[in-house]
């Protein structure tokens, strides 16, 4: 018997094409600031729903005994509300079958209600205004806590263990700065009826001159500023106040809280001032998952983790879970799935409450020395 050796290659592609379409292909959408002055923030981010995908796909899933492949759908933002809801809309008409992100609360709640029109699960590693699962979507979730912990906490931390008596508040009017700005002034006013907020002032997400604001809060001597708003402007902010010989502590939220802040506000400019907290954190007992975390990234991306990588890395996990649990990756088959998800991750055990709030979310508050961010305090 003879055989046609020129059909071999073909018969091979067909049977690999064959194995291809049996695959089915499952989109998961990503959207953060990865241009823009928070695009080192937007690119940790991405990186860690790189990683989530790629560790996805390492293990061959299947899905209802069906053998599918994740793949991701990375959109940028650039921390902007109009550009948020067009890259939203866009993977709307992608049909992505669940998306993580946004990294910003002012990005985020307009994009929730595209992708709640549409259907689609969105799971936000960073979001923390209220207002964000407040609006009765249900496909909307977050992972980490929101301003009314982060910011009321860190209200009631300044007056009971930083005992500041007179505050100054800025913030940038964003979503997020005045969120969390609003109910930092609401903790610290409830822990302690007699303190002055003897200034409240405000700035925008792209200001560099603080001059103005910050020579009026010197004449009113506070003894702690809290900034409600990102790095890329309280970095340049805490400079700013150092050179006018403003030496009042200086506190603020999960965005203010990263890797870059010392670089941004100059070499070691926040030593023994600066207190922050990020929207989430492990107890000794997780610790060490959460630095193989870290390695891994570091050795992958050859770079520190920035801030809410690990939350992302979770966020694409659960949405997959979800998946798995259903049999299906059609969003309205898998969303009842995520509501009442119960999963393990890297950064603790992660379930949700019935407005999609992470429950028992966690607060790590840290300061910088040697240029360094260093916990110091886990709240649960």
């Amino acid at each position: 018997m003879q055989f046609n050796t020129k059909l071999i290659p073909f018969a091979i592609a067909m049977a690999f094409a064959g194995s291809a379409s049996a695959q089915e292909i499952i989109k998961i959408g990503h959207v953060g600031p990865v241009s823009g002055p928070s695009s080192h923030l937007g690119k940790d981010n991405e990186n860690g729903a790189r990683m989530a995908i790629e560790d996805l796909n390492a293990k061959n899933p299947q899905i209802n005994g069906k053998p599918v492949k994740f793949v991701l759908q990375a959109e940028d933002d650039a921390s902007d509300p109009k550009q948020g809801t067009t890259v939203a809309q866009k993977l709307v008409d992608s049909h992505v079958n669940g998306v993580v992100g946004h990294l910003n609360s002012g990005t985020s709640i307009p994009a929730s209600k595209i992708y709640s029109d549409a259907g689609i699960p969105q799971v936000s590693p960073a979001t923390t205004q209220t207002k964000y699962t407040q609006q009765g979507f249900k496909t909307t979730f977050r992972i980490v806590a929101n301003d009314a912990k982060l910011g009321g906490t860190l209200g009631a931390y300044a007056v009971n263990k930083l005992g500041a008596k007179k505050i100054a508040v800025i913030d940038d009017r964003t979503a997020y700065g005045q969120g969390v700005k609003d109910e930092f002034v609401k903790g610290a006013t409830k822990a302690k009826p007699g303190v002055q907020i003897v200034a409240k002032e405000f700035t925008n997400d792209k200001a560099t001159d603080f001059n103005a604001i910050l020579t009026s809060i010197k004449a009113k001597n506070p003894d702690l500023v809290f900034f409600g708003g990102m790095d890329s402007v309280g970095g340049p902010l805490l400079r700013q106040m150092k050179a006018l010989g403003i030496n009042a502590k200086y506190m603020g939220g999960d965005g203010l809280c990263t890797d870059a802040l010392p670089r941004l506000s100059g070499d070691n400019a926040p030593e023994s001032v600066v207190t922050c907290a990020e929207a989430g954190g492990v107890g000794p007992e997780l610790q060490k998952n959460m630095d193989d975390f870290r390695a891994r990234y570091k050795k992958k991306y050859n770079q520190e983790v920035q801030l809410y990588a690990p939350y992302v890395y979770d966020s694409v996990m659960v949405m997959a879970q979800a998946m798995m649990d259903a049999k299906s990756a059609d969003p309205a088959k898998y969303l009842p799935y995520l509501a009442n998800i119960k999963y393990q991750g890297v950064t603790g055990l992660i379930s949700f409450d019935s407005k999609g709030d992470i429950k028992d979310g966690s607060l790590t508050l840290f300061t910088y020395k040697n240029g360094v961010k260093t916990k110091t305090e886990v709240i649960k």
